[in-house]
């Protein structure tokens, strides 16, 4: 489905947006990817979502990509007495695995594991860093802390560990079976909550059997500093702010976050920024001035894509939401600033014959009258290396697996169709021209530039470039001379 941009939107979908109604508006408003959020939701709702989605898919003869994102491990304190107790900045709290229902003095964290890993000095924050506890000593089943900011503990609440990486298992018993659970309704994308390390992303990888991409969230201090190895074991990355800004101090997460979509760029990887972008649309149909400047912010930035979150799922303007976020989208890229910034922001990669290629695509689009590039790609590693290069002409992206061009749905700039199988480089050049034609992206003996590798259907092996008319013939059959 063709956009007037080239920055991708991902939708959560919830109880405000559950109904084939809703769900084809998001569609029609801008929403190129839904997110499943596992942590909310039964596995008969999720899987209820997820049949709409594909029902609109077919009805538009389009792709549309499909995240479903895992809920990790979650870490909470247990009960109150009283259901609550008031902390006073200055007093001793104690932390435990006692399962006896707390107090102003203590209460349960039936995480043995925390305990395992801490050292004096090490932060606990509570309730979304509300409440924070230095810890003073500890033990194997304990851990006395200072109230350093009080305020009121109540049943339940999470708590972040932010100092030190906590030796748990990446994957909860629940997330195993929701993993299972997605892989096998055929999500494209799998979403890894609050990983720590490469091997985290690896379980993951293993545990998914090739059915589906993995993106890891970057949402832990430990995650930021072993980012390099996580990105190189990734598919794509999600830039998650809401727990990333509890652990860390607000004002890192700003620096934070454009290194880390630099670093995605130049690995040629797709991106999101999520979390709070438009967060006062959960209850008002216009967001804020600040809300629109992070959307537009991120844009500039060249992200792959941004998240909506509470705003589509469970808010009052769930398709006001992605169509504010279209509307931005649109007002960015026109903007002359944009193609500075992203120009700019450009990393010369030719460490391969197909670097060379797609950089030479992009030059050749750029400097004489290319309407579109079309990539011809197995696995869609072509086409992001096309699309990290952001060119200034849409990118066809034409694969002949059809999970391939619902991940692609991601990737910034680019249309996705599924095509038969091809034998010779002659029937590629048809193809694209087809494609351009059929999406108006070129008029009768307008040029597109086609990248493709041969033999066809293997991965990795890009090695043509040409540049070719679009020839009305081709919409009939023939072939072009």
């Amino acid at each position: 489905m063709k956009r007037n941009r080239n920055v991708k939107i991902v939708a959560t979908l919830g109880p405000a947006s559950s109904t084939y109604e809703v769900i084809k508006a998001l569609v029609e408003a801008g929403a190129d990817v839904f997110r499943l959020n596992m942590s909310h939701g039964t596995h008969d709702e999720i899987r209820a979502r997820h049949e709409i989605i594909r029902r609109i898919e077919a009805e538009l003869d389009s792709p549309i990509g499909i995240l479903a994102d895992l809920q990790g491990p979650k870490l909470r304190v247990g009960t109150f007495a009283e259901g609550e107790a008031e902390l006073v900045p200055g007093a001793d709290f104690r932390l435990d695995l006692d399962e006896t229902p707390g107090d102003v003095t203590r209460v349960c964290l039936p995480h043995k594991e925390i305990f395992d890993a801490l050292e004096p000095g090490a932060m606990l924050l509570v309730n979304d860093g509300k409440i924070r506890l230095r810890v003073k000593d500890y033990g194997a089943d304990y851990a006395n802390t200072e109230v350093v900011v009080g305020g009121t503990i109540s049943n339940r609440k999470g708590v972040n560990v932010p100092d030190v990486v906590l030796p748990l298992a990446a994957l909860s018993q629940k997330d195993r079976k929701d993993l299972e659970f997605a892989c096998e309704l055929g999500v494209d994308w799998l979403a890894l909550s609050f990983v720590q390390r490469a091997a985290d992303v690896e379980e993951g990888r293993e545990l998914a059997r090739g059915r589906a991409a993995i993106l890891s969230k970057i949402e832990k201090p430990a995650a930021v500093k072993a980012f390099d190895d996580i990105l190189a074991a990734s598919d794509g990355i999600m830039v998650a702010r809401g727990d990333l800004g509890v652990e860390l101090p607000v004002q890192n997460v700003p620096p934070i976050q454009k290194q880390l979509v630099r670093k995605c760029r130049a690995a040629a990887k797709p991106v999101i920024v999520a979390t709070q972008m438009l967060e006062s649309m959960i209850e008002s149909p216009m967001p804020t001035r600040a809300e629109v400047s992070d959307v537009a912010g991120s844009i500039y930035e060249g992200t792959d894509a941004i998240m909506l979150s509470a705003e589509s799922a469970a808010g009052a303007y769930p398709v006001e939401s992605v169509r504010t976020m279209d509307s931005v989208a649109q007002e960015v890229e026109s903007d002359p600033t944009f193609r500075q910034v992203i120009e700019s922001s450009r990393r010369v990669e030719h460490k391969s014959l197909a670097d060379g290629i797609v950089s030479a695509a992009r030059e050749i689009a750029e400097t004489t009258d290319v309407k579109a590039i079309c990539c011809f790609s197995h696995s869609g590693r072509t086409v992001k290396l096309v699309a990290r290069e952001r060119p200034r002409v849409p990118i066809i992206a034409l694969t002949t697996e059809q999970h391939v061009a619902r991940q692609l749905c991601l990737s910034w700039g680019t249309i996705s169709s599924t095509i038969g199988q091809l034998d010779r480089f002659k029937m590629a050049v048809v193809a694209a021209a087809r494609a351009a034609l059929s999406e108006g992206l070129a008029q009768e003996g307008e040029n597109v530039v086609v990248v493709a590798g041969v033999p066809f259907g293997t991965s990795g092996s890009t090695n043509i470039l040409r540049v070719a008319p679009c020839d009305e013939r081709m919409i009939y059959g023939a072939e072009p001379d």
